[in-house]
């Protein structure tokens, strides 16, 4: 029998949270995706997994003789993956937005010229995984914007930090001028990340700085050019201010914001995997040219 290994992925991170809402928080999907894949495993393998309840998700028998072996197998089907990648002499590095990346295709190019037997391929990802492809292990490494839940389970390395402003509607009647205190954004309609990616959206609504004020979110969004059609469209979003160099719309401006702090861009990759010299020789130009950027 065949068995996706996303799902297994799936399976070990509602056993161990031992509820749907930690796992989802966890693996950055929704709550009826998440239950969906867990279905469709015990389908698979025709037999029930979990007992469901209103306190959580609990191991049936078989549930925990698969929780008992499937971490292990997941680790040992990881270091293939890497292995693999090592022989065929591949780099996997994931990012969100050309802003926090800044000179990293710069730093790549000088290291295929270098390093000509190695194959780096930069994959960027949607804001429903500020993981940048680490948490479900698509990536050997990534730039990332900090914080995000999980990442205490990474090795982060802070690299700099970048002033937050807010992108507003070419008409609206704060486009025009210059530096925006952010209590007169409190009513304005947000557009917001998933629900599932948990302190990544709290951190880009701000909601600790609100005085327990509630967000008002016009529009949920997880891709850069749906997030600047919102925000033409008549919401409001708070961004890191490269966006204002990278990304662009005539409906669309950016202003600084104060009373919010800033946004802090990191370089992760897992913990306890086996070290690689290609690797740690690419992470650490990375790092050096982005610090002093």
């Amino acid at each position: 029998m065949d068995v996706d290994t996303r799902l297994l992925r799936y399976f070990v991170a509602v056993a161990e949270e031992g509820s749907l809402t930690g796992a989802a928080e966890k693996l950055f999907v929704s709550q009826p995706a998440l239950t969906k894949r867990i279905r469709r495993l015990e389908g698979d393998l025709g037999v029930r997994l979990f007992v469901r309840s209103r306190s959580g998700m609990a191991l049936t028998e078989a549930g925990r003789e698969l929780a008992a072996r499937v971490p292990a197998l997941l680790n040992r089907w990881d270091e293939a993956v890497r292995a693999t990648g090592r022989a065929a002499r591949v780099l996997r590095l994931g990012f969100l937005d050309a802003g926090a990346v800044g000179a990293v295709p710069e730093v790549i190019a000088e290291f295929r010229e270098a390093r000509p037997e190695w194959r780096v391929e930069l994959r960027q990802f949607d804001w429903s995984d500020p993981s940048a492809g680490l948490a479900r292990g698509e990536v050997d490494a990534a730039v990332v914007r900090l914080p995000f839940p999980g990442q205490e389970g990474l090795n982060v390395r802070e690299l700099f930090v970048e002033e937050r402003g807010v992108l507003l509607p070419a008409r609206h009647p704060l486009a025009n001028g210059g530096t925006v205190e952010f209590r007169e954004l409190w009513d304005e309609p947000f557009v917001a990340a998933g629900t599932e990616t948990g302190a990544w959206r709290e951190h880009w609504l701000a909601t600790e700085e609100r005085e327990g004020r509630s967000v008002r979110v016009g529009a949920v969004t997880g891709r850069p050019d749906e997030w600047l059609g919102a925000v033409a469209a008549g919401c409001v979003a708070l961004a890191p201010a490269s966006a204002a160099r990278f990304y662009s719309h005539p409906d669309v401006v950016f202003r600084p914001v104060r009373g919010i702090p800033p946004s802090r861009v990191g370089l992760a990759r897992p913990k306890g995997r086996t070290r690689d010299a290609g690797l740690d020789e690419l992470l650490e130009a990375v790092a050096r040219r982005l610090s002093r950027s």
